[in-house]
């Protein structure tokens, strides 16, 4: 079967700018064109879009899309699978949320005794799970499954307390990390203060410290523009600054 643009963005339930902007990106171009000049697409580019929309519901950029479905290697029945294996997890964190919420509605009406623990149930489980979506391929691919299950474990095991501590210690470490970068000496006493709170926030996750494993972590965040880009937007060039800074450190 085949559609005009106008009918293929109303089954979508998305613009027909949407799919000129993604035939401008040479993400998605129409079959052909019909003798008046309209858009028309056949199958192939109604599953095509279906794969688009699948990985953006996913949080995915448009440009590492078009990178991943044009590849040689691309395989739509793979890809199908990782989407499903990724909305169960995300249908799991949703379901650990609305548990938690519907606990501390009963807790409000003094129907159960909630534990802080509780609490945060679904969020340290969420902060897990985003952590594995993002980065998790190539953490284990680094330091192995052993290492990288070890941290979820301990991750999973944190207080109340503990995890209010990581989020104000991120943010802490954030800002230091900035205020050192803007004055631009690697060995500064802001700096090397970045690097031991890096190194304490490091510790929440991990169950044991190496200087080599710091000093390949920061390297990581070079090398792997995901986390590049994390850093970057603290100021561009923030990775390269923090790698620097901990070889000093850890010297």
């Amino acid at each position: 079967m085949e559609y005009t643009i106008n009918k293929l963005a109303k089954l979508a339930g998305i613009s027909t700018r949407t799919l000129r902007y993604y035939d401008e990106l040479g993400l998605l171009s129409p079959v052909r064109l019909s003798s008046n000049g309209y858009r028309i697409y056949g199958q192939k580019e109604v599953n095509r879009l279906q794969q688009i929309l699948f990985y953006r519901e996913l949080g995915m950029p448009l440009d590492e899309i078009k990178n991943i479905m044009l590849s040689k290697d691309f395989n739509s029945m793979a890809a199908l699978q990782d989407h499903l294996a990724s909305l169960l997890a995300k249908r799991k964190q949703l379901d650990l949320l609305i548990a938690n919420v519907e606990k501390s509605i009963m807790a409000e009406k003094g129907e159960i005794i909630m534990s802080d623990k509780e609490k945060f149930d679904g969020f340290i489980e969420k902060l897990i799970d985003d952590n594995e979506e993002k980065y998790g391929e190539e953490v284990r691919k680094k330091y192995g499954d052993d290492v990288v299950d070890r941290s979820n474990a301990k991750v999973k095991g944190i207080t109340s307390e503990q995890y209010a501590q990581v989020e104000a210690l991120s943010l802490e470490l954030n800002n230091i990390l900035k205020a050192a970068f803007e004055q631009g000496d690697p060995s500064g006493e802001l700096a090397q203060k970045a690097c031991e709170l890096h190194k304490k926030w490091l510790c929440y996750f991990w169950d044991s410290y190496s200087k080599e494993a710091h000093i390949g972590v920061t390297q990581m965040y070079v090398d792997d523009p995901r986390f590049a880009d994390y850093y970057d937007k603290i100021a561009l060039g923030c990775a390269k600054f923090l790698r620097d800074a901990v070889l000093i450190y850890c010297k």
